[in-house]
């Protein structure tokens, strides 16, 4: 780090941009290499939560599944389109590096070093930058240069072994259990982490989050569980994989589903009296009896609707929630009072998280289109002769 001291800027001096974050972030700024999927999860985040981020993506952007305006993964931040493979456009990314707190890149091990803005240039320019990481399989073994995707890196953490039910093929919750939650949030803790450390050593560092690495952490209870005897290592027959019929789900009488969590003896109770069969059932505490249990329960739900048994069991200890689509989770009378989810210029998406007391966290800007505030993001990070480098084509504007 000592050598790129020389190139340090005088963090002082640097001209900030206006931004719009209001959280506790504010004043942070990010540098977002755009990627997909955990990377742009991430930034948004972070941008969620107060930093002044600057996504660099390149001219016509990055893959999506949808149009811009409503890919909500890349609110709260404004577009900047260049073409890494420019050397001038290197020459920007790292002048911004040079005024910013952190870096985020998502592209395969060794990428951003061919492109002259992996660490070491990046950590020259600025020797208190935390350089965030995103991959799959990390920055080194031997699968690190390899492709991959969220239902790889799952499998092979062996989170996804135990996900299903008995007798059947392992199932998977779309990307939110390893892009997301072992991808995504594990990149911001580091980051976050990384960024207070540097506050008090004055050195930044890198950080290398990998989906399989997060994934497997946040396995640790059922590590814990395997390993004192616990839980069995087969598919749909512990007490939180459906093998429980009191941890299930359950069909009601309209082809709508309830999720049943009643673990704790006294929610138990109130569940059983709920539905009626506080007499006779079978002894949920003897597990040869669980498939008559399963039988009586499923039964009983089916008698009624899923909205007559939201009624049933308004306001009671059961544990007992309807299974709601995205759209209809938005107007859930909870979620509808605490805002958990916003619509903006017709796009539902959910409201930044967790809350703060003092420094509330704000939504962003919309989406943007690459390119959308070349100009005015450049200008605002303090980035000379814009104009000529949007002329020259270095810059691309949308």
């Amino acid at each position: 780090m000592s050598r790129g001291a020389a190139h340090a800027p005088d963090l002082a001096r640097v001209p900030r941009g206006t931004g719009s974050g209001a959280g506790p972030l504010r004043g942070v700024r990010v540098v977002e290499l755009a990627s997909i999927g955990p990377g742009p999860h991430a930034a948004m985040t972070l941008a969620d939560l107060g930093a002044e981020v600057i996504r660099v993506e390149r001219p016509g952007g990055t893959l999506t599944a949808v149009d811009r305006e409503k890919d909500v993964l890349t609110r709260g931040r404004p577009s900047v389109a260049m073409d890494l493979k420019n050397p001038r456009a290197v020459a920007v990314v790292l002048d911004l590096v040079a005024r910013a707190d952190v870096l985020l890149e998502g592209m395969r091990p060794g990428a951003a070093e061919r492109l002259g803005v992996g660490p070491r240039e990046c950590l020259e320019r600025n020797p208190r930058l935390v350089y965030g990481r995103m991959t799959g399989w990390g920055q080194d073994g031997p699968l690190a240069e390899v492709a991959g995707h969220d239902i790889d890196y799952i499998a092979v953490s062996g989170a996804l072994h135990g996900l299903g039910r008995a007798g059947g093929p392992p199932q998977f919750p779309h990307n939110l259990l390893g892009d997301f939650g072992g991808g995504s949030l594990y990149l911001v803790i580091g980051v976050l982490a990384a960024l207070l450390e540097a506050r008090s050593s004055g050195e930044g560092q890198v950080v290398d989050a990998a989906i399989v690495d997060g994934t497997a952490h946040l396995g640790a209870m059922l590590a814990g569980l395997v390993a004192g005897g616990a839980w069995r290592e087969e598919r749909g027959v512990n007490l939180l994989d459906s093998g429980a019929p009191f941890y299930d789900v359950y069909e009601t009488a309209d082809g709508r589903h309830l999720a049943v969590g009643a673990i704790e003896a006294q929610f138990y109770m109130e569940l059983l009296d709920r539905l009626g069969l506080a007499e006779g059932a079978p002894d949920r505490d003897d597990p040869a009896q669980w498939p008559a249990l399963r039988a009586a329960l499923a039964a009983r739900f089916r008698e009624r609707t899923q909205a007559e048994w939201v009624q049933v069991f308004e306001g009671s200890d059961a544990c007992v929630a309807p299974v709601l689509r995205l759209t209809e989770a938005a107007r859930h009378p909870h979620l509808a009072a605490r805002h958990t989810y916003v619509e903006r210029e017709g796009v539902l998406q959910p409201s930044p998280a967790p809350r703060f007391s003092r420094t509330p966290a704000k939504l962003g800007a919309p989406p943007s289109l690459p390119g959308q505030h070349s100009r005015m993001a450049l200008q605002a990070w303090g980035i000379r002769d814009v104009d000529a480098l949007i002329a020259d084509g270095v810059v691309d504007e949308a």
